[in-house]
């Protein structure tokens, strides 16, 4: 079939679908015009696991384990950002990237995690503003000898914990310098592996310690138009299976009366508990939030974003509750046992896929039907759109962004994997 016989059918199936959903009392093109505001921070750890540039062994410490030995991972700064330039051409819509601290480039030069500078990030800083992408930031408070012991922030050794505030100062200030020079405020999110694999006998004193670390990080109030706070929780983790000092609670309470955003990944709570349920309790709360899309298998094991119940409802949640202004949309998962890029790429368009299905819901007349406790239709309404032609209005969102439609980008994976990935040795 011809390319110009394609789009026609496109555009045919959109026009109709378009009036499919209007019957309800959609509009599609406000929903594609929603979406193409909505901007995905995607994660540069997934491009080379984790590895980084601070050691060129890449070993990984602190409750992180990637698993996967698939060819072509980044070798370097160049071609992490060449592996994502591709990535973000496969994707519809302008969005971001999440940096961590462990990703400076510093000239060959040994810089400890505590002195870094904007300076080392100067080609990221310049690679955004020529594509137009925001940066996000994150400490890296693992793989690391002052990590060896568990403990970080809420170590017993104070010396230990002082290099790691003067870490995350640190990445508080480049933070702001992305956000500064790029326009648009840089996430700064703050995740520590601190716990203990065994029952602990004292549970509160590493939490009064992390308060105390925390209070010494966030005591320089930044402008919030360059730089935005967030502290992400845990269940467990690899080494911590029994007590993480960083709880939900804890970090819960520390947003709320330290007005920093709170950071929910879907896999950082117990397999059995959905995020999709915090999100209309912590917003009444908290200004803003920052949420990791994940996906865990049987524990927090990241894997690739899939068009899961929990996503759509993740979603769901969030365009219900008129928060798309206040959540922050970044993706945390690394798989090396399938192509890096394609992983960037089927985790993103999912989440998208998830938002416009959200988008496109009659939620007006579903929250009248609930209102006036009509909740036969209201169970009648929500079947009937499962079965509406989302399919139709996406690859035509697709379509007029100008990236692949269906498993089109699947193509242009393949044929970049012959001709750059199966290179790399």
């Amino acid at each position: 079939m011809s390319d110009v016989s394609w789009t026609k059918q496109i555009q045919a199936a959109y026009t109709l679908a378009k009036e499919r959903f209007a019957m309800p009392g959609v509009d599609t093109d406000a929903a594609l015009e929603r979406l193409a505001q909505i901007a995905i921070s995607l994660h540069c750890w997934q491009g080379d696991d984790v590895a980084g540039f601070e050691n060129p062994e890449g070993k990984l410490g602190g409750s992180i384990a990637t698993t996967g030995n698939y060819p072509g991972k980044a070798r370097n700064a160049d071609e992490l950002r060449r592996d994502l330039d591709k990535a973000y051409s496969l994707i519809p819509g302008t969005h971001r990237l999440a940096l961590h601290g462990i990703y400076a480039e510093t000239s060959g030069q040994r810089v400890e995690r505590n002195k870094l500078q904007p300076e080392h990030f100067s080609a990221w800083v310049d690679w955004a503003k020529d594509r137009d992408h925001g940066l996000d930031f994150n400490p890296s408070c693992f793989s690391h000898p002052l990590a060896d012991s568990g403990f970080t922030l809420s170590s017993y050794d104070a010396a230990i914990r002082q290099f790691w505030i003067e870490h995350c100062i640190a990445c508080r200030k480049i933070g702001e310098h992305f956000g500064r020079e790029l326009g648009s405020p840089c996430v700064t999110n703050l995740w520590i592996p601190d716990g203990f694999k065994d029952i602990p006998v004292d549970r509160k004193t590493p939490r009064l310690l992390l308060k105390d670390s925390l209070d010494a990080i966030f005591a320089e109030k930044l402008d919030p138009q360059h730089n935005l706070d967030a502290v992400e929780s845990k269940l467990f983790g690899l080494g911590s299976e029994s007590y993480v000092v960083g709880s939900h609670e804890f970090y819960l309470g520390y947003a709320v009366a330290n007005d920093v955003l709170l950071c929910l990944d879907s896999g950082h709570f117990h397999p059995t508990e959905v995020i999709s349920d915090k999100l209309s309790s912590v917003l009444l709360y908290v200004d803003e939030i920052l949420l990791h899309i994940s996906r865990g298998v049987r524990w927090d094991s990241d894997h690739v974003v899939i068009l899961s119940d929990e996503l759509r409802a993740i979603m769901q949640e969030i365009v219900r509750g008129g928060f798309l202004d206040r959540v922050h949309i970044g993706l945390d998962y690394f798989d090396a046992s399938i192509n890096r890029v394609a992983a960037w790429v089927i985790g993103t368009r999912n989440a998208l896929r998830a938002l416009l299905l959200a988008l496109l819901e009659p939620i007006d007349q579903m929250r009248e039907l609930e209102v006036a406790g009509d909740y036969t239709a209201r169970l009648a309404l929500l079947e009937e759109i499962k079965g509406m032609p989302f399919g139709a209005v996406w690859d035509y969102y697709c379509l007029r962004q100008g990236v692949p439609v269906g498993m089109g980008y699947m193509d242009d994976i393949r044929e970049y994997e012959r001709q750059v990935l199966a290179k790399r040795v």
